[in-house]
């Protein structure tokens, strides 16, 4: 692959990117080196209800729906830079204590999101999938959610993993019971169980661990997404709320990534 320093000014480094980009976008994308983009990017999507309040709105479903807009451009950059997986907490367990008002709200917009969306998710080659508890979130969605999932699963480009009803204490609450079964039963040795057997129980464990964690809103925590697996991810914080992120933060992001020395607690000689 050839660096950002021998492209021609003003060659995209990313031949399929759609969107006509503006100065500052293509100026970010030409300094992204194409072997060193993150395959597996995860992002917590936060900063919806302060959006809502700044800019004047009492009802903080204004601010999920901008975020969806947020999320398509997310799920289009990630394709077009040539990424493998795309996760985004969507939903939390802990978001089922919301007022029930926000939870209908949001449950009618990931509905419409995934009835409008898979035409351009197939055209862009986007295969979606969930994590979590999914059947918690009830038969009409569920059954809304399968369809979209059943629509795209034939397509081989970026794996839009939509983790929702999901917390990480949850998933290993969940594997731990899959390996306390299957000990029972007599097919898995306890003595025996590695690191592997445990991840091998974790929701959608085809997946490759994230590469690089994005938070928006500026919060500096993990939120219960994810812990097992970004044991060695890259995490980045920015202040941009979810609404508001754009292409231009995702490149940006994805230029504090290749900067990164990675090394998955060795040391490296100097």
């Amino acid at each position: 692959m050839t660096s950002s320093s021998q492209h021609s000014p003003g060659e995209p480094l990313v031949p399929n990117v759609k969107q006509a980009l503006t100065r500052t976008e293509r100026e970010l994308l030409l300094q992204i080196i194409p072997d060193r983009i993150p395959a597996h990017v995860a992002i917590i999507m936060d900063g919806n209800g302060r959006w809502a309040r700044r800019q004047g709105f009492i009802d903080r479903i204004r601010g999920h729906e901008a975020g969806s807009q947020s999320v398509r451009e997310a799920v289009g950059t990630a394709s077009e830079l040539g990424m493998k997986t795309l996760t985004l907490y969507a939903f939390s367990t802990e978001n089922w204590q919301r007022p029930a008002a926000e939870i209908k709200a949001l449950m009618l917009l990931l509905e419409k999101f995934l009835r409008e969306k898979i035409g351009e998710l197939n055209e862009n080659n986007v295969r979606l999938i969930a994590s979590g508890r999914i059947s918690d979130l009830g038969p009409k969605v569920v059954r809304v959610l399968n369809h979209a999932i059943d629509a795209t699963s034939a397509n081989t480009g970026l794996t839009l993993n939509l983790a929702l009803s999901y917390s990480w204490r949850a998933e290993l609450t969940d594997a731990a019971r899959r390996i306390a079964a299957e000990a029972r039963n007599g097919t898995l040795d306890p003595d025996a169980i590695t690191e592997a057997d445990i991840s091998a129980r974790m929701y959608h464990a085809e997946l490759d661990d994230p590469d690089l964690l994005i938070r928006t809103s500026g919060e500096m925590r993990i939120s219960n997404f994810l812990l097992w697996q970004i044991a060695y991810t890259e995490i980045y914080v920015t202040p941009v709320l979810w609404p508001d992120f754009r292409r231009r933060h995702f490149y940006e992001a994805a230029l504090d990534y290749q900067k990164r020395e990675r090394r998955f607690g060795k040391e490296t000689r100097r």
